[in-house]
């Protein structure tokens, strides 16, 4: 029992130093086979997370929504930091993300952007923040997540493709997913199924990458797995991405 006790001190003393924030919550996808690979079993308030889309296609449509779901199940207000305001409100409600929660901070800059990020992620009490920034600095990302840690707010960096080129350096950010749309389920008829994603986990601290196909956000934010993807053998559903 000491020895466990000992164990349990020694892995909090880790996290601190890590910037885990342990004293902060955690939001479960609700999906095991991805909780299991966060630690805690979800994605971490108080600290940075970053989202991207596909660079090959420039397609930043999935990886928005799924950025959506996540802060539709997060109580509080959401500010939105980019450049311009050139988001599809009703695609954001359809995930869960009603506009009456969303304050859009149109920065003009990527710099701007980064100010105005860590000027709201220093208000306790909110949903989130996210920034939509091309590239920024290792830095720029250790201030960013040291904001979080001290509100126990959640920070996303949305790295749109459209905006400039993503290049990846290193990062303070606790994750780093990657979202692109996968074919949706046939259904044997003339319609569309729900649309289905590759959500990729290209880096998570303390973990391994992984990468799954999960069927988008419903109207609550939450994703899911069909029968059909549920049944696929452990090797085909799951498929370790480089970092």
């Amino acid at each position: 029992m000491r020895e466990s006790v000992v164990l349990q001190n020694l892995r909090a003393q880790i996290a601190e130093i890590e910037g885990v924030g342990v004293r902060h919550s955690v939001l479960p996808f609700g999906v095991d086979a991805i909780d299991q690979r966060l630690p805690g079993g979800g994605l971490a308030a108080g600290a940075l997370h970053e989202v991207a889309g596909s660079p090959d296609l420039a397609d930043d449509a999935s990886a928005t929504i799924f950025l959506a779901g996540v802060l539709a199940r997060i109580d509080g207000p959401v500010f939105w930091c980019l450049r311009w305001r050139d988001l599809f409100a009703p695609a954001l409600h359809l995930a869960g993300l009603h506009a009456d929660r969303v304050i859009y901070v149109e920065a003009g800059s990527d710099a701007n952007v980064m100010l105005a990020m860590e000027e709201c992620l220093r208000h306790p009490g909110l949903g989130g923040v996210v920034g939509e920034i091309g590239k920024y600095s290792t830095t720029a990302s250790k201030r960013l997540q040291l904001a979080a840690e001290g509100s126990g707010v959640a920070a996303f960096v949305f790295r749109r493709a459209s905006k400039a080129e993503q290049s990846v350096e290193g990062t303070a950010a606790m994750t780093r997913w990657r979202i692109t749309a996968s074919p949706s389920e046939d259904l044997g008829i003339p319609s569309l199924g729900r649309p289905r994603w590759q959500v990729a986990l290209e880096r998570v601290r303390g973990g391994n990458p992984h990468a799954w196909i999960v069927e988008g956000c419903d109207a609550t934010g939450r994703l899911g797995l069909s029968s059909a993807l549920v049944d696929r053998p452990a090797a085909a559903e799951d498929r370790q991405v480089a970092a």
